[in-house]
């Protein structure tokens, strides 16, 4: 797993630009900005495609100093993959604490995802292009991270079908909400599209109008 100085001081702290940490001392700055810009080397030549002498000329440090403290670039895709779900995971848990109503709580999930989309969008095409790019103990780790978002989001809709006596299916109705919000870095245009409140409360309403009509269907 390589070195746990490293994971600790990213797995407790809070978003930043992109999707790194705000950094509290003078090494978490420094490796704010590594990740940073590795961020932005996985972005524009992809995972296989990059080199750690590329990530080394990109964020100015040396060859040697960078492989002492990321012993390979699977370790750095990890952080990144890693501190940019658990950061949206903790976002929503909070912002859903206090509200019971269903399709409200529905409707902060697709917020909270939309807002974080759009304000990193270069780590999000990384996670959407480098999904399966890590291996073994990394992999496993962030899987388990992104189960704990899946699993948030069909309880979500599963308290939606309870209180509105609805019958879609939730794994269809997950899986294509999912569908409509991961690939929004694709085709947003700031200069003609909404910001992220307003695309939210609009594909929420596209998404639970169509999965309430199924509901409807179903009971006639």
């Amino acid at each position: 797993m390589g070195s746990p100085s490293t994971a600790t001081r990213m797995s407790g702290a809070r978003p930043r630009r992109r999707s790194v940490p705000e950094p509290a001392t003078r090494y978490d700055r420094r490796l704010a900005e590594i990740l940073a810009h590795a961020t932005d080397v996985f972005c524009k030549k992809g995972y296989e495609g990059a080199s750690m002498r590329d990530l080394s000329r990109e964020s100015g440090m040396s060859l040697a100093g960078l492989y002492y403290y990321f012993e390979s670039k699977e370790r750095l895709l990890y952080l990144i993959q890693k501190h940019t779900f658990t950061t949206i995971v903790q976002r929503l848990k909070t912002r859903l604490q206090g509200i019971t109503d269903p399709e409200e709580r529905v409707r902060l999930f697709i917020l909270n995802h939309l807002e974080y989309f759009l304000a990193n969008q270069a780590a999000m095409k990384v996670l959407s292009h480098e999904a399966d790019a890590l291996k073994n103990g990394f992999a496993s780790e962030v899987a388990a991270i992104k189960r704990e978002y899946y699993r948030i989001c069909v309880g979500l809709l599963d308290e939606l079908k309870r209180e509105r006596r609805a019958e879609f299916s939730t794994r269809i109705g997950v899986l294509s909400l999912f569908g409509m919000m991961n690939w929004i870095y694709t085709w947003h245009n700031p200069r003609v599209d909404a910001d992220a409140e307003s695309m939210a409360r609009e594909m929420g309403d596209i998404f639970l109008r169509g999965v309430m009509a199924v509901g409807k269907v179903s009971e006639q």
